[in-house]
C-alpha cells in the first residue's frame, strides 16, 4: 500500500509540477493482475484498482493495523471494464460496467473475478473510516440517480450520477458517483468551489490515447494544474478547488470522505476571484 502524506495549502505554493504530481497523482492504476491500494492521510482515504485475471483477494495490509480491511471500513466500488464478480464473505455480485457496489463495514473476505477470458474487469475503489455497518448493496448503472447539468454553450453538458449518498444507497460518511461529460464539452465543476468538511478524489477515465485533461487544483488565488490522462487520479484537499479542462469530452470518478455526506455544504469561489 502505497502513503500519501497530508499537504498544507501554504507549503503546496511553492511545488513544481514534479512535486505536484508526487503528492497528488495516482498513476499505474489497472495493472492486469494486480491490485494497487493509495492510503491518503486526507480524511483517511484510500483508492484502489483491481484488474484481475484470476481471482484477488483484498487484504489488510499492514498499514492499516487490522485484521482485515473493513474492520473499521467501509467501501464503495464502480466497475469499468468488462463483466466482474465482487464475492463478498461468499456471496456473488456481478458487475455490469458502470454498475457499483458498496460494502459496509465488518465485511471480511473480499475478492474480485473477471468473467470474461481476455477481457478484465476494471474495479475502481474508494475506502473511507466508518463507524456502523450498513448493508452490502449493488447499484446498477440504471440505478445511479441522474442530474443533467451545464450547457453546450457553456462547454459544461454533463450527467452527474449518484451512486453511495444521503439519499440513495446510505453510508457512514463515504460519497461517491460518476460524471459523463456530452461530446462538446470538456468543462468539469467550473465555476468551482472547496468544501472544508470534506476531501475529494477524482478518477479520470474514457480517454482516448492522445487525450489529456487539465485538473485544476488550490487555493482559488493561488491555482495550480497536473496534467492528467486515461485511468489516473487526482488527490484533492479539503481547501483546494477541483476542475477540469479536458482536449476532449471525458468520464470521472468522484469520491469524498470527511465529516459532512450533503452536497450543499460547500463555498462557491466567483470567477473573478480566481488567480
Amino acid at each position: 500500500m502505497e502513503i500519501r502524506n497530508g499537504s498544507n495549502s501554504k507549503d503546496v505554493k511553492t511545488y513544481d509540477t514534479a512535486r505536484l504530481r508526487e503528492e497528488f497523482l495516482i498513476e499505474g492504476l489497472f495493472v492486469p493482475g494486480e491490485i494497487k491500494t493509495v492510503y491518503s492521510h486526507i480524511d483517511r482515504i484510500i483508492l484502489g484498482s483491481v484488474c484481475p485475471i484470476d481471482p484477488i483477494t483484498l487484504e489488510a495490509g499492514k498499514e492499516i493495523r487490522s485484521d482485515y480491511f473493513l474492520e473499521r471500513r467501509e467501501m464503495g466500488i464502480i466497475n469499468i471494464g468488462s463483466k466482474g464478480i465482487v464475492t463478498v464473505d461468499g456471496v456473488d455480485y456481478e458487475l455490469d460496467t458502470r454498475d457499483g457496489l458498496y460494502i459496509g463495514m465488518g465485511a471480511k473476505d473480499i475478492v474480485f473475478k473477471s468473467i470474461v477470458e481476455g477481457k478484465p474487469a476494471k474495479f475502481y475503489f474508494n475506502s473511507s473510516p466508518a463507524h456502523k455497518a450498513y448493508p452490502v448493496t449493488k447499484i446498477e448503472s440504471g440505478m445511479a440517480q441522474p442530474s443533467k447539468m451545464g450547457s453546450l454553450a457553456d462547454s459544461n453538458q454533463r450527467t452527474i450520477y449518484k451512486y453511495i449518498h444521503p439519499e440513495g444507497v446510505r453510508s457512514c460518511q463515504l460519497v461517491m458517483g460518476l460524471t459523463m461529460l456530452e461530446t462538446g464539452s470538456v468543462w468539469n465543476t467550473m465555476p468551482c468551489h472547496t468544501h472544508d468538511r470534506r476531501m475529494e478524489v477524482y478518477f479520470y477515465f474514457d480517454m482516448q490515447q492522445d487525450m489529456i485533461v487539465f485538473h485544476f487544483m488550490g487555493e482559488p488565488s493561488e491555482t495550480r494544474h497536473i496534467i492528467v490522462r486515461n485511468e489516473q487520479a487526482v488527490i484533492s484537499p479539503s481547501w483546494s478547488i477541483h476542475s477540469g479542462c479536458g482536449s476532449r469530452n471525458y468520464s470521472f470518478i468522484w469520491g469524498m470522505a470527511g465529516e459532512n455526506q450533503v452536497f450543499s455544504d460547500q463555498d462557491g469561489v466567483q470567477m473573478e476571484d480566481l488567480k
